[in-house]
């Protein structure tokens, strides 16, 4: 039996309608029907109106009333149809209007839902409108399966009342591959944005290893103390990370600075060589200052930045066993001689890394986790975000994530002339053990691509996420460089056995 929740707000004037309807439109995903009910007047199309703008972003897209055509529909960032029911002469008439269709790929907000009650979805979010007062009441009826995302904004705008921001406008900005999702916030007309995160609570998943789920035994962040600290420290040191305006721990939000949105790619995809140039640089910066593993955070908290481990390491290289051997053999999974031979190959590659240099990882470091700000000099034109999971671990890992970008490909020019960036800059700053360095490099390159193998069918089978499996032959492509330095021998023969190589793109 579906639970049902209530919410009652009060809007005290129209400007409360309209931030509803912008929260509203960060909450309703594909499939949601949205039924306004309410007199005449009680602000239903002005709260669609609200919706509607705010989703495609442009405070003046034409929204003309539906009474007539009885359907108006808005191809935006999510296919929006505007039903408004009031003349329709039969319920079944809602079929021929595509309101089925629409639902598949769409969200439907239904003005006058009671003229076809019997053709609506039993699970669609009820939002009736009656005047109070000066102002309005909204009382919103919502299925338990969508509950969540709408107290969720809710809360968010909660929070920016209370963080001094109640008259902000909230637009959706990006998600990303985990929980997180960001919103740009417009704190008065004609500031300058700033940047919310969402990052909600991390539900316990199921265990994996040693009765641990997945995050703990990978070292994710599971909360916002890891991101506050790293941010806080690296700025210290000069680099240009995010100011953390305001934080609620408790519900993961957060307020903080815009970086910019120009990126390290031109308009067509492609790297920018100068971009990519900086960010090596500034990476080189970094990895030669000693960043302290324990950093104080909050009222009393600690974060110990967790090491890149054994453990954590190889549960990330399992996904070649357990999800890209499958998909390749249409199914047939990896033999117990394969996985014992290929996991004891890497505690041996794990063990060669005892005296490679270690101090922070970023994780990510990569297109989409880097800002370009071109009007900044030194490190500060490198905009670094995304870097909650960072671990202390072999530096060449996030050497490896950007001379061997996963979502766009490296060309071998670019390739030699970051690596050589990169390693004439450790030389000058003195005390650099180069050949350990590239054997350590050669080992977290293949590390991260043996993931990113398993990880892209992951996200096709498991996540219904096809679109991931594009970057395979780059990263394939990425493994076969780093199996060519001598200390990759036994996994460049193991990989050649399994068929993993080239020869997949």
């Amino acid at each position: 039996m579906t639970t049902i929740d209530a919410i009652s707000l009060f809007l005290k004037d129209e400007a409360a309608t309209i931030r509803l309807g912008e929260d509203l439109a960060l909450a309703l995903k594909a499939g949601d029907c949205l039924a306004l009910s309410g007199d005449l007047g009680a602000g239903k199309s002005s709260l669609a109106r609200a919706i509607l703008r705010a989703m495609a972003d442009d405070e003046g897209l034409e929204v003309p009333s539906p009474t007539f055509t009885l359907v108006q529909s808005y191809d935006l960032r999510i296919p929006i149809s505007h039903f408004d029911l009031y003349r329709l002469g039969d319920p079944a008439e809602l079929t021929e209007l595509g309101f089925d269709e629409v639902l598949q790929n769409g969200i439907c907000l239904v003005e006058w839902p009671e003229m076809a009650e019997s053709e609506l979805p039993a699970e669609r979010i009820a939002l009736t409108l009656v005047h109070e007062g000066n102002g309005r009441r909204a009382t919103i009826i919502v299925p338990g399966t969508q509950a969540p995302r709408i107290h969720r904004v809710l809360a968010i705008r909660d929070f920016l009342d209370d963080s001094g921001y109640p008259a902000a406008k909230r637009r959706f900005l990006t998600g990303d591959a985990s929980l997180r999702a960001y919103e740009a916030i417009y704190p008065q007309a004609g500031n300058r944005r700033i940047i919310l995160m969402d990052w909600p609570p991390l539900a316990e998943g199921p265990p994996v290893l040693d009765g641990k789920p997945y995050p703990k035994v990978a070292h994710l962040a599971e909360n916002a103390y890891p991101f506050v600290a790293i941010a806080d420290t690296l700025r210290k040191d000069g680099f240009a990370a995010p100011e953390v305006y305001e934080v609620d721990y408790n519900k993961g939000i957060l307020l903080i600075e815009d970086l910019g949105s120009e990126g390290v790619l031109d308009a067509h995809g492609q790297p920018v060589i100068e971009r990519y140039r900086e960010s090596v640089a500034c990476l080189a910066r970094l990895h030669a200052l000693k960043f302290p593993q324990d950093i104080p955070v909050g009222k009393g908290h600690i974060h110990h930045i967790p090491d890149f481990d054994r453990t954590a390491m190889k549960m990330e290289v399992r996904l070649v066993l357990d999800w890209h051997l499958p998909w390749k053999r249409q199914g047939a999974p990896a033999t117990e001689a394969e996985r014992a031979e290929y996991l004891a190959i890497w505690d041996a590659l794990i063990d060669e890394l005892a005296t490679a240099e270690k101090n922070l990882l970023l994780r990510d470091f990569h297109s989409p986790n880097i800002i370009w700000r071109e009007h900044e000099s030194g490190i500060r034109k490198i905009g670094l975000i995304d870097f909650q999971d960072a671990m202390i671990g072999p530096t060449a890992y996030d050497l490896a994530s950007i001379v061997q970008d996963a979502r766009v490909t490296i060309e071998p020019d670019l390739f030699r002339q970051l690596m050589d960036d990169y390693l004439t800059l450790r030389r000058a700053q003195g005390g650099f053990d180069e050949a350990g360095f590239m054997k350590a490099w050669a080992i977290m390159s293949a590390q991260r691509n043996c993931k990113l193998a398993g990880l892209w069918v992951r996200l096709l089978q498991r996540d219904g996420k096809p679109g991931y499996l594009k970057h395979m032959p780059r990263t394939l492509s990425y493994l076969n460089v780093a199996l060519e330095h001598e200390t990759l021998a036994p996994l460049r023969d193991w990989c050649t056995r399994a068929g993993i190589g080239q020869s997949e793109s």
